[in-house]
């Protein structure tokens, strides 16, 4: 599934693309893509004009003259690439965006569990799903004391914990993992029973991992490209994450791989040692 860093590039390559230009049709190949009435989406969205395209966490928010937002979701393998109006479309294409440049946004989603809502722009904060997001990592509202203060009431472990999207927003399971290895954290330590000094360190990993994240593109492990069909360059630089069995590249201990809270977490079991 792709992550802020993921999300945060597909985005910088959509404003470059798509915006100010105007929508002239939709076409909705696959109808379980759309949430809420389709005739409805198609309707509203053409003749809109692309104002700017932000990012909450994982979403996509692409903003249209009028006071309209639609609100996207890649899920597993979701991606948005321009094609010429005439070029036939391409397997796994569910969604056609006709623009007034006789070039079209197309959605591509193999799995197909990506979705889009339209919603008004003043409603935003109000859509489930976004409500009851944590702070951006990248911004100036993700701070040390208010993570602190969040991770000591909470009595979870703090893979899930960074997962969840409460705590922080974006983090999934490729950086949570490697965030944790850099902070030298067992995945299964509780939040509430995290020391200061790791609180500190993981808070600044976080924000370094993504940043570095973002600046290489983000990580492609299966099929992830960004908005020109590009792949990232961050999965060179992963330390821990798809290493199982392999040397840890700080102290040499063989990487472990186990479940927690339903997903797959890569650890070193010397590095991250278990709290007694």
């Amino acid at each position: 599934m792709p992550e802020l860093p993921e999300v945060e590039t597909v985005r910088r390559g959509l404003e470059k693309l798509v915006k100010n230009k105007v929508i002239t049709n939709v076409k909705v190949i696959y109808p379980k893509i759309i949430v809420g009435d389709q005739q409805d989406f198609v309707q509203k969205l053409s003749g809109r004009k692309i104002k700017s395209i932000k990012r909450r966490g994982k979403f996509l928010l692409f903003n249209f003259n009028g006071g309209l937002t639609m609100v996207s979701h890649l899920r597993m393998e979701g991606k948005y690439f321009i094609r010429q109006a005439d070029q036939p479309l391409e397997k796994h294409t569910h969604v056609v965006f006709s623009l007034n440049d006789e070039k079209q946004l197309r959605y591509n989603d193999v799995r197909k569990f990506g979705r889009m809502q339209l919603v008004l722009t003043a409603n935003l904060k109000q859509l489930p799903g976004l409500t009851k997001l944590g702070p951006e990592p990248l911004s100036t509202n993700f701070k040390q004391k208010d993570f602190a203060l969040a991770l000591a009431k909470k009595n979870k472990a703090i893979k899930p914990a960074l997962l969840d999207q409460t705590l922080v927003a974006g983090l999934g399971n490729i950086y949570a993992d490697e965030v944790l290895w850099l902070s030298r954290i067992y995945p299964l330590t509780k939040c509430n029973q995290l020391e200061t000094n790791e609180i500190k360190l993981l808070h600044t990993k976080i924000i370094q991992e993504l940043t570095a994240a973002v600046k290489a593109g983000g990580t492609t492990i299966r099929t992830y490209t960004d908005a020109f069909e590009n792949s990232g360059k961050f999965q060179f630089e992963l330390h821990v994450y798809g290493r199982e069995g392999q040397p840890c590249q700080r102290c040499g201990t063989i990487i472990k791989k186990i479940r927690v809270a339903q997903r797959g977490t890569h650890f070193c079991p010397q590095c991250q040692q278990v709290k007694l």
